[in-house]
């Protein structure tokens, strides 16, 4: 049986590797096609930039922000389908409308001027029922002296919620006046905000980027023209990808977060492979006298470069495609979309202008005293390599001590839905919960659903005791401001509002009707908290009412916002084991494939994830325990970090600091088969390589850096959490603790079984 896995094994590793040698042969036609045919090239991708743009620019409002999107077999969107398919209900999703009325509602003046907005909402189109202030309920609706109030819209639960969410909005704006404020949030206004400033952070974060980017190009390259093809070559990727992703939105939910990542990985990536690109052409250009042989000669040395930097990116980014949720589906797919079209426009597009440009791509010239990268070494670098190899124990001990004390606050983060609170403060829908909560009805936000089953027997007078013995059971937990059942007197309807009798009769009709199924078979009853439940608090009134709901005998199903956010949370969580394992094996052949090595690969895997957990650390640090929050701009109420930061903080970072790494043991090798001693060979790889890296770097930083002013604090902790981890990565790591592990490691580095040797192609990677 072993010797069948491991023949197994093989048959996959030899799959790969032929993979990859037809992959390196491919780049090396395709320079051959992109340098003879420019002009051919440039016109297919102005043809797929014209298309792209209008798909592009609808992919935004197409992005979704639900906690739970893509668990279909979730409890709690079983619960939400049956409430649909067995209770008749369409309009579960709540609006809720905070008024300030001056006069009070307590006057005659102000509940006209409230009458009038109230009857002007029912008119809404979409809206499908109204409960104001006055009609009384279970929880406080209206401020004792009648100047705070609650009103309650009820919207379509899926389609045309947006839609009808903005005609809400709307219709607030217009029916504002110097008597009346008015102030809309609620799950869906909630939800809409965030996919609304996601977009407008990442716009807002492109446009700051891209001037300080230019300006680093221009200081890397001392030429206009230089300077500008990153630029265009970033931007190109970007519009087409995102018209990929509006194109994924047709089959499938598709996050929020994928447009951050595909702008993260376009800008990043995409300028990184360009520098590394032009960088080369302007060296070959001194070497052969045609710019189309140059450009040809930049595809088959820095492409192969590019292609297998983007091969380790894909990888990574591809881990998020196997965990069964298509809302993180959705952003691995807009990952490797977006590193693919990089890569292929860093290998076709910028090539074929460089073909065309020749020598004016360094002209016009600005700056004769440039931070240029060139295939010289740096002097400084070279002996800041030998400063560090020569004392390898120090710099290994000293630079990971640092970085597991970065890491250690990873191991007490807190994930979940922050809701509301992921929010910065200054949107409406967060602003408002807050004079939601002052009125002591928080817990509308935060509703837990329950469904009983019956085992298909309809329900009769015998049960109505048992029922109504878990009802008061609930009623009574810790925690719970009330309970909406058929089971509430004319009390609990009416001292909370001052509502007639019959408004109470009214609204326990209501109730009867919404508490059983069609066919009487099902029974429902809605917890309400006694506040806005945070992330945090979730589990521990889940785990009482699961105990008091088995308690009772019902086959039962929970569900509601709250246990939606959970069982997401829950899943990302499930899910990282199977991301983190199939990115490390697909880079461990990677790299080994690659140097011929089994150490290396192994070192690199380490290393990277020290990287990202100091980064994981970092961010905890900030976004969860508030340190330093504040002049971030982060508020330090979240509590919580967002479920899909930590997978997605791996998947992104991992593969982009295999650029890094790339670009440095390919030149330790380099140097090593040339002949030079192992430490040697590290420190002139350091001296060649570390103004790249740091160049690249810089570049990458200012990109995620831009993320972290934003509104939404999930995207700003994944920009905290990329800039922190690609600082360390490019600086302690690459340039210190790498090179100090190769140092220690001598002949090992190279080490590869004789069996294994023989089996593997011989792969040149060359920048």
């Amino acid at each position: 049986m072993a010797q069948v896995g491991v023949s197994w094994w093989l048959l996959r590793v030899t799959r790969f590797v032929s993979g990859l040698r037809g992959l390196l042969r491919g780049v090396k036609t395709l320079g051959r096609l992109v340098s003879h045919h420019p002009w051919a090239i440039l016109l297919v991708w102005l043809l797929a930039a014209l298309l792209s743009i209008p798909f592009a620019a609808r992919a935004p409002a197409a992005l979704n922000a639900d906690p739970a999107g893509g668990l279909t077999d979730a409890e709690a969107t079983r619960v939400t389908a049956l409430l649909r398919e067995r209770f008749n209900e369409r309009d579960t999703n709540t609006v809720v409308l905070v008024t300030r009325s001056q006069p009070p509602l307590t006057t005659e003046a102000g509940q006209t001027t409230y009458q009038t907005f109230l009857d002007g909402l029912e008119e809404v189109a979409g809206v499908t029922r109204v409960t104001g202030a006055q009609a009384g309920g279970p929880l406080p609706t209206q401020a004792g002296d009648g100047v705070l109030a609650l009103t309650l819209a009820q919207i379509p639960l899926e389609d045309g919620a947006t839609e009808t969410l903005r005609r809400v909005r709307a219709y607030a704006e217009r029916a504002e006046s110097a008597a009346l404020d008015i102030r809309v949030t609620g799950g869906q206004a909630i939800a809409d905000d965030f996919t609304e400033f996601a977009e407008s952070d990442t716009k807002r974060s492109e446009l700051t980027a891209l001037p300080l980017i230019g300006v680093l190009l221009l200081l890397v390259f001392g030429a206009l023209v230089a300077t500008g093809l990153p630029l265009a070559v970033g931007m190109l990727s970007i519009s087409v990808a995102m018209a990929g992703l509006y194109g994924l939105t047709r089959v499938m939910e598709v996050s929020t977060f994928a447009q951050s990542v595909i702008t993260m990985l376009g800008l990043g990536a995409g300028i990184d492979y360009a520098l590394l690109m032009v960088n080369r052409f302007r060296e070959e250009l001194k070497r052969v006298p045609s710019p189309r042989q140059a450009a040809e000669r930049t595809v088959q040395t820095a492409g192969r470069s590019v292609a297998f930097s983007g091969l380790t990116v894909a990888i990574a980014m591809g881990g998020l495609i196997l965990p069964p949720i298509s809302f993180v589906r959705s952003i691995g797919i807009g990952g490797v979309l977006a590193v693919l079209l990089t890569v292929l426009a860093s290998l076709t597009a910028l090539p074929a202008m460089l073909a065309l440009l020749g020598e004016r791509v360094n002209s016009p010239r600005l700056l004769t005293l440039t931070w240029a990268q060139s295939g010289e070494a740096s002097a400084a670098w070279t002996t800041f390599a030998r400063r560090v190899t020569a004392r390898p124990w120090a710099a290994v001990l000293a630079s990971a001590a640092l970085l597991l004390v970065l890491a250690a606050p990873a191991f007490q983060m807190r994930t979940g839905y922050a809701g509301a609170w992921g929010l910065t403060p200054g949107v409406e829908s967060r602003d408002a919960l807050k004079d939601v909560e002052a009125l002591g009805a928080g817990g509308l936000l935060s509703q837990f659903e329950v469904v009983l089953d019956l085992q298909g027997q309809r329900y009769g007078p015998a049960d109505r005791a048992k029922f109504q013995a878990l009802v008061e059971d609930l009623r009574g937990l810790d925690g719970v401001k009330g309970v909406l059942s058929p089971f509430v007197t004319p009390a609990d309807l009416t001292d909370t509002a001052g509502s007639s009798n019959a408004d109470a009769l009214a609204a326990l009709s209501v109730l009867t009707t919404r508490s059983f199924s069609q066919d009487r078979t099902l029974l429902r009853v809605t917890v309400v908290p006694d506040r806005t439940l945070r992330a945090r608090e979730i589990p521990q009134l889940e785990t009482q009412l699961r105990r008091k709901l088995e308690a009772s005998g019902y086959a039962y199903l929970l569900g509601g916002a709250p246990i939606g956010g959970e069982e997401f949370s829950r899943a990302i969580t499930g899910s990282l084991p199977t991301v983190i394992l199939a990115v490390f094996a697909g880079t461990f052949l990677l790299l080994m494939v690659a140097f011929r090595s089994l150490l290396i690969p192994l070192k690199s895997i380490l290393m990277n994830a020290l990287t990202v957990g100091a980064a994981a650390g970092v961010v905890t640090l900030v976004v969860q325990n508030g340190v330093l929050a504040a002049p971030l701009g982060i508020p330090a109420d979240v509590g919580v970090l967002d479920a899909s930061l930590p997978v997605l903080l791996f998947a992104v970072m991992f593969g982009l600091s295999m650029d890094y790494e790339i670009f440095l043991l390919s030149r330790v090798q380099e140097e090593h088969l040339r002949g030079a001693s192992n430490d040697e060979a590290v420190v002139l790889a350091v001296g060649h390589t570390a103004r790249i890296i740091t160049s690249a770097a810089i570049i990458m930083l200012i990109v995620f850096t831009a993320f972290i002013f934003g509104r939404v604090v999930a995207s700003k902790s994944i920009g905290l959490g990329l800039a922190v981890a690609v600082a360390l990565d490019a600086t302690l790591v690459r340039l210190v603790l790498v090179p100090a592990f190769l140092k220690l490691a001598g002949r090992w580095n190279w080490w590869l079984p004789a069996w294994l040797d023989r089996r593997l192609p011989h792969i040149r990677l060359e920048h």
